[in-house]
C-alpha cells in the first residue's frame, strides 16, 4: 500500500517506507538487514540455529492429525521438505511406532514445477465423497493464495477446476460441482479492510463473473461469508457479516429466504445438528434472566429460530475459571475450561447438559482439543507444559484414553522450576504470570517476559523445545504474563483493555517486569521481554512509556503506528479493539500510547531489536521500518532485520524459522549478559 495524502501523513516524513516494494525502501531494508546480521553472526548464534532446526525438523515430532472419512491428514515439514507435505494413514498404522504416509501433496515438488514459492495454506475436502480439495497456496506466506482445485483421487490438480486468482478468499465447497467464494471479484468487492464483501454461488464450468450473488456486505464490514454444513439430515448454508472484528451478524440461508439467527452480535456460536450454542461477551438479558458474560448457552436450534428462548446453561464462568474452548463430537460437547489459566476438560451430555471430568488426562498441564470427529465420537487431546513435551492422546468422547504419541524432550528439564505469582496492576488487579525457573538458581539472572494481552487470545503453559534449547538451557529464566487484553479470564479480561482501556494491558505488563525484579527474580538490566503482532505493539509501548523496567525488547511484525494502522492492510478490521484514530475523542487516547508518535530523544531506551516480513499483508511492514528510523533520528540504536518471506508469521519454513529463532536468542544472551 502507498501512501495516502491528506492531513494524517504531512507530519510523517518516513512515509515512503510504507512502499513495501519500492526500491528505495528495499535498499533502506537491505542497508539496515546487513549490520545486524554482521553483529549478531558468529559461533553460538550457529550452534542456536542449528539446535531450533533440529527441534523443528526432528522426525521425532508428533505428525498432528485430523480425520477425513477413513484417513487420517497432517501436513508435515522436516529437513528433507522444508515447504512440506499433505499426507494421510489410518488409524491403525498412525498407532504404530512407524506409520506408512501416503503422501498427497509435495510441495516441494510442486514449488519446483511452478517456479513459486508456494508456502502451504491449507485443503478443504468436498464432503462426503472426498473426491476433490480446494487447495489454498501462499506466496511467500503471506495471507492472501490462489486457490486450485485438486483431484484426490487422480493426484493431479483439475486442468478446467475451480480456480482462484491470488487475494484474502473465502471459498468452501456446497457439494461436488457447487462452491461458495467470496473474493477479489473487481472493484467494491472488498470491505475497507480488504476482505471480501461478496459471496457468490459459483457452479462447475461457469465463468467467475457469470456466478449468482448470494449476499453482499457493506464496505466498512470488515468480511462476510458463507458456509455449508453438509452433515446428513442437517444440510445448512449459513452465511456470516462480520460488522467489526467482535460483532457479527448471522444468517441461515434457508429455500432463498434469509433468516437472521438473533443473538447479540458479539456472541460466538456453533450449531451442530439439532444444537444451538450460544456464548456472549457482553452480560445478555433474555426475559427476565440475565446471563453473565462468558456464560455458555444452549438451546433447540429450529425452536429458537422460530422464537423460542428455552435456554439451557451449559457453563457459567466465575471470578477464577473461564471456558477456553469447545469442540463437537457427533453426539457429545467437549469443553476445556480455565481456572487461573490451568487447564480443565470436561464432556457435557446434549439434552440434559450434564458434565463429567475427562480421565486420563495427565495432570498439571495445558491440555487442547487437537481433532475431534464431528460424525463419530473420537478425540485426540494434546497434553503439555513448560517442562513437560507434548503427549498426544486418543480414545471416544468420555471413554478411556490411550497415549498415541509422546514429543521427545529437547532440553534437560530436571532442575526446572514452574511457579505461578501474581502481580498488583496501577488499578489494584491481580495478574497472574508463569516464571520457568532454575531450581539451584543462586540469584538475579537473565530473564525473558512474554506477553500478548489482546483480542481475548489466552497464553496458556506449554512446552516450547527451541525455548527450552537456546534460553532455557543456557541459564536464562522464561515468564509468560497473563495480562487483561487477553481470553485468561473470559471475555470481561479482555473488554477491559480494548478501545480506552488499552492502557491497562500495558500496566499489567509493567506490573509483572517490576514484581519480578521486586522478587529477586532479575534485575532490570537482566530483563528482556518480547512479543509479535499486538504483542509487538505491546513492546513499542514498553519502549516508549516504560523503557525503565527493561534491558532489552523484541519487537516482531508489530503494529506501531497507531494514527495510520487502519489505513494499512487489514488494519481498519482491528477498529474495535483499538479506536479510530480519525475519531477526535478516539485519538486522544489511542495518542497517549501510540509508540511512533512517542518516540523521544531525550529518554534512554533498552536495546531493541526489530523484526518484520517483506511478505507480511496483515500488519504492514511499515510499521517496523518507520518506528526504526524514527528512532534512529531520536539518536538510538536500533538492530533490525526484514525477512523478505514468511508473512505475519515471519518465517515460511522450519529453516527461516530456526534463523530467526537464534537471532532472537543471541540478541537476548548479548544484550542481557552471560556467555553461555
Amino acid at each position: 500500500m502507498g501512501p495516502v495524502n491528506d492531513e494524517r501523513t504531512t507530519d510523517d516524513p518516513y512515509l515512503w517506507l510504507e512502499e513495501v516494494t519500492g526500491d528505495e525502501a528495499l535498499a533502506w531494508v537491505a542497508d539496515h538487514n546487513a549490520p545486524t546480521l554482521a553483529e549478531l553472526s558468529g559461533e553460538r548464534f550457529e550452534a542456536m540455529r542449528a539446535e531450533a532446526l533440529e527441534v523443528l525438523d526432528t522426525d521425532a515430532r508428533i505428525p498432528y492429525v485430523r480425520r477425513r472419512g477413513e484417513h487420517l491428514y497432517d501436513f508435515w515439514r522436516d529437513a528433507t521438505n522444508p515447504r512440506g507435505l499433505w499426507r494421510r494413514t489410518t488409524l491403525e498404522s498412525y498407532r504404530s511406532d512407524t506409520p506408512e504416509w501416503d503422501v498427497v501433496i509435495d510441495v516441494d515438488a510442486l514449488a519446483a514445477t511452478d517456479g513459486e514459492n508456494w508456502v502451504w495454506a491449507g485443503a478443504d475436502v468436498v464432503e462426503p465423497g472426498l473426491e476433490r480439495a480446494l487447495v489454498s497456496l501462499s506466496r511467500g506466506g503471506s495471507d492472501a493464495t490462489v486457490v486450485r482445485e485438486f483431484d484426490m483421487r487422480t493426484r493431479e490438480f483439475v486442468p478446467d477446476g475451480f480456480t482462484l486468482a491470488e487475494a484474502k478468499t473465502d471459498v468452501g465447497w456446497e457439494g461436488p460441482d457447487t462452491v461458495l467464494v467470496g473474493t477479489d471479484f473487481g472493484p467494491g468487492s472488498l470491505t475497507d479492510s480488504g476482505y471480501p464483501r461478496v459471496v457468490k454461488r459459483w457452479h462447475r464450468g461457469q465463468p467467475l463473473e457469470r456466478a449468482e450473488v448470494v449476499f453482499a456486505g457493506e464496505a466498512s464490514d470488515v468480511s462476510v461469508g458463507a458456509g455449508f454444513d453438509p452433515t446428513p439430515g442437517f444440510e445448512r448454508i449459513f452465511i456470516t457479516r462480520a460488522t467489526d472484528f467482535f460483532n457479527r451478524r448471522r444468517y441461515e440461508l434457508r429455500a432463498g429466504d434469509l433468516l437472521e439467527i438473533e443473538v447479540p452480535t458479539d456472541a460466538g456460536t456453533s450449531i451442530h445438528r439439532e444444537w444451538l450454542l450460544i456464548r456472549p461477551r457482553s452480560d445478555w438479558t433474555v426475559g427476565d434472566t440475565t446471563y453473565v458474560a462468558g456464560t455458555l448457552l444452549a438451546a433447540q436450534y429450529d425452536e429458537y429460530l422460530s422464537g423460542a428462548r428455552d435456554l439451557a446453561v451449559v457453563f457459567t464462568p466465575d471470578e477464577h475459571t473461564s471456558l477456553d474452548a469447545y469442540t463437537w463430537t457427533r453426539d457429545r460437547l467437549i469443553l476445556v475450561t480455565l481456572a487461573d489459566v490451568v487447564s480443565r476438560v470436561e464432556v457435557v451430555t446434549p439434552g440434559t447438559w450434564t458434565r463429567e471430568p475427562v480421565v486420563g488426562l495427565p495432570p498439571n498441564t495445558s491440555v487442547s482439543v487437537v481433532a475431534a470427529d464431528e460424525y463419530g465420537d473420537e478425540v485426540f487431546y494434546d497434553s503439555s507444559g513448560f517442562d513437560t513435551p507434548s503427549r498426544l492422546l486418543w480414545g471416544p468422547a468420555g471413554g478411556e484414553l490411550v497415549e498415541v504419541k509422546s514429543a521427545p524432550a529437547f532440553f534437560d528439564a530436571s532442575d526446572i522450576t514452574v511457579e505461578q505469582h501474581f502481580a498488583t496492576s496501577d488499578d489494584g488487579t491481580r495478574v497472574p504470570y508463569f516464571v520457568v525457573g532454575h531450581r539451584n538458581s543462586t540469584g538475579p539472572g537473565k530473564t525473558l517476559l512474554g506477553g500478548y494481552g489482546g483480542f481475548e487470545v489466552s497464553n496458556t503453559p506449554a512446552y516450547g523445545g527451541v525455548l527450552g534449547r537456546l534460553w532455557l538451557s543456557r541459564g536464562g529464566t522464561y515468564v509468560m504474563a497473563n495480562i487483561r487484553g487477553g481470553g485468561e479470564y473470559g471475555p470481561r479480561w479482555h473488554t477491559q483493555a480494548i478501545r480506552e482501556g488499552r492502557h491497562l494491558a500495558y500496566e499489567d505488563f509493567a506490573a509483572v517486569a517490576a514484581d519480578l525484579v521486586a522478587r529477586g527474580i532479575t534485575t532490570v538490566e537482566q530483563l528482556g521481554a518480547q512479543g509479535g503482532s499486538n504483542g509487538g505493539l505491546l513492546m513499542g509501548v514498553m519502549l516508549t512509556r516504560y523503557p525503565h523496567l527493561f534491558g532489552a525488547l523484541v519487537c516482531s511484525v508489530p503494529l506501531l503506528d497507531m494514527k495510520r494502522y487502519h489505513l494499512l492492510l487489514a488494519g481498519a478490521s482491528w477498529m474495535a479493539e483499538y479506536g479510530d484514530p480519525d475519531d477526535p475523542d478516539d485519538w486522544a487516547f489511542i495518542s497517549r500510547y501510540s509508540p511512533y508518535q512517542n518516540v523521544s530523544a531525550d529518554r534512554r531506551y533498552p536495546a531493541l531489536l526489530m523484526t518484520t516480513s517483506t511478505r507480511d499483508d496483515r500488519v504492514h511492514p511499515g510499521h517496523a521500518r518507520k518506528m526504526t528510523a524514527a528512532l534512529e533520528a531520536a539518536g538510538h540504536t536500533v538492530a533490525y532485520y526484514e525477512n523478505v518471506e514468511g508473512g505475519h508469521a515471519g518465517a515460511a519454513d522450519n529453516a527461516q524459522t530456526a534463523f530467526r529463532s537464534a537471532l532472537v536468542y543471541e540478541f537476548l544472551h548479548r544484550t542481557l549478559g552471560g556467555t553461555a
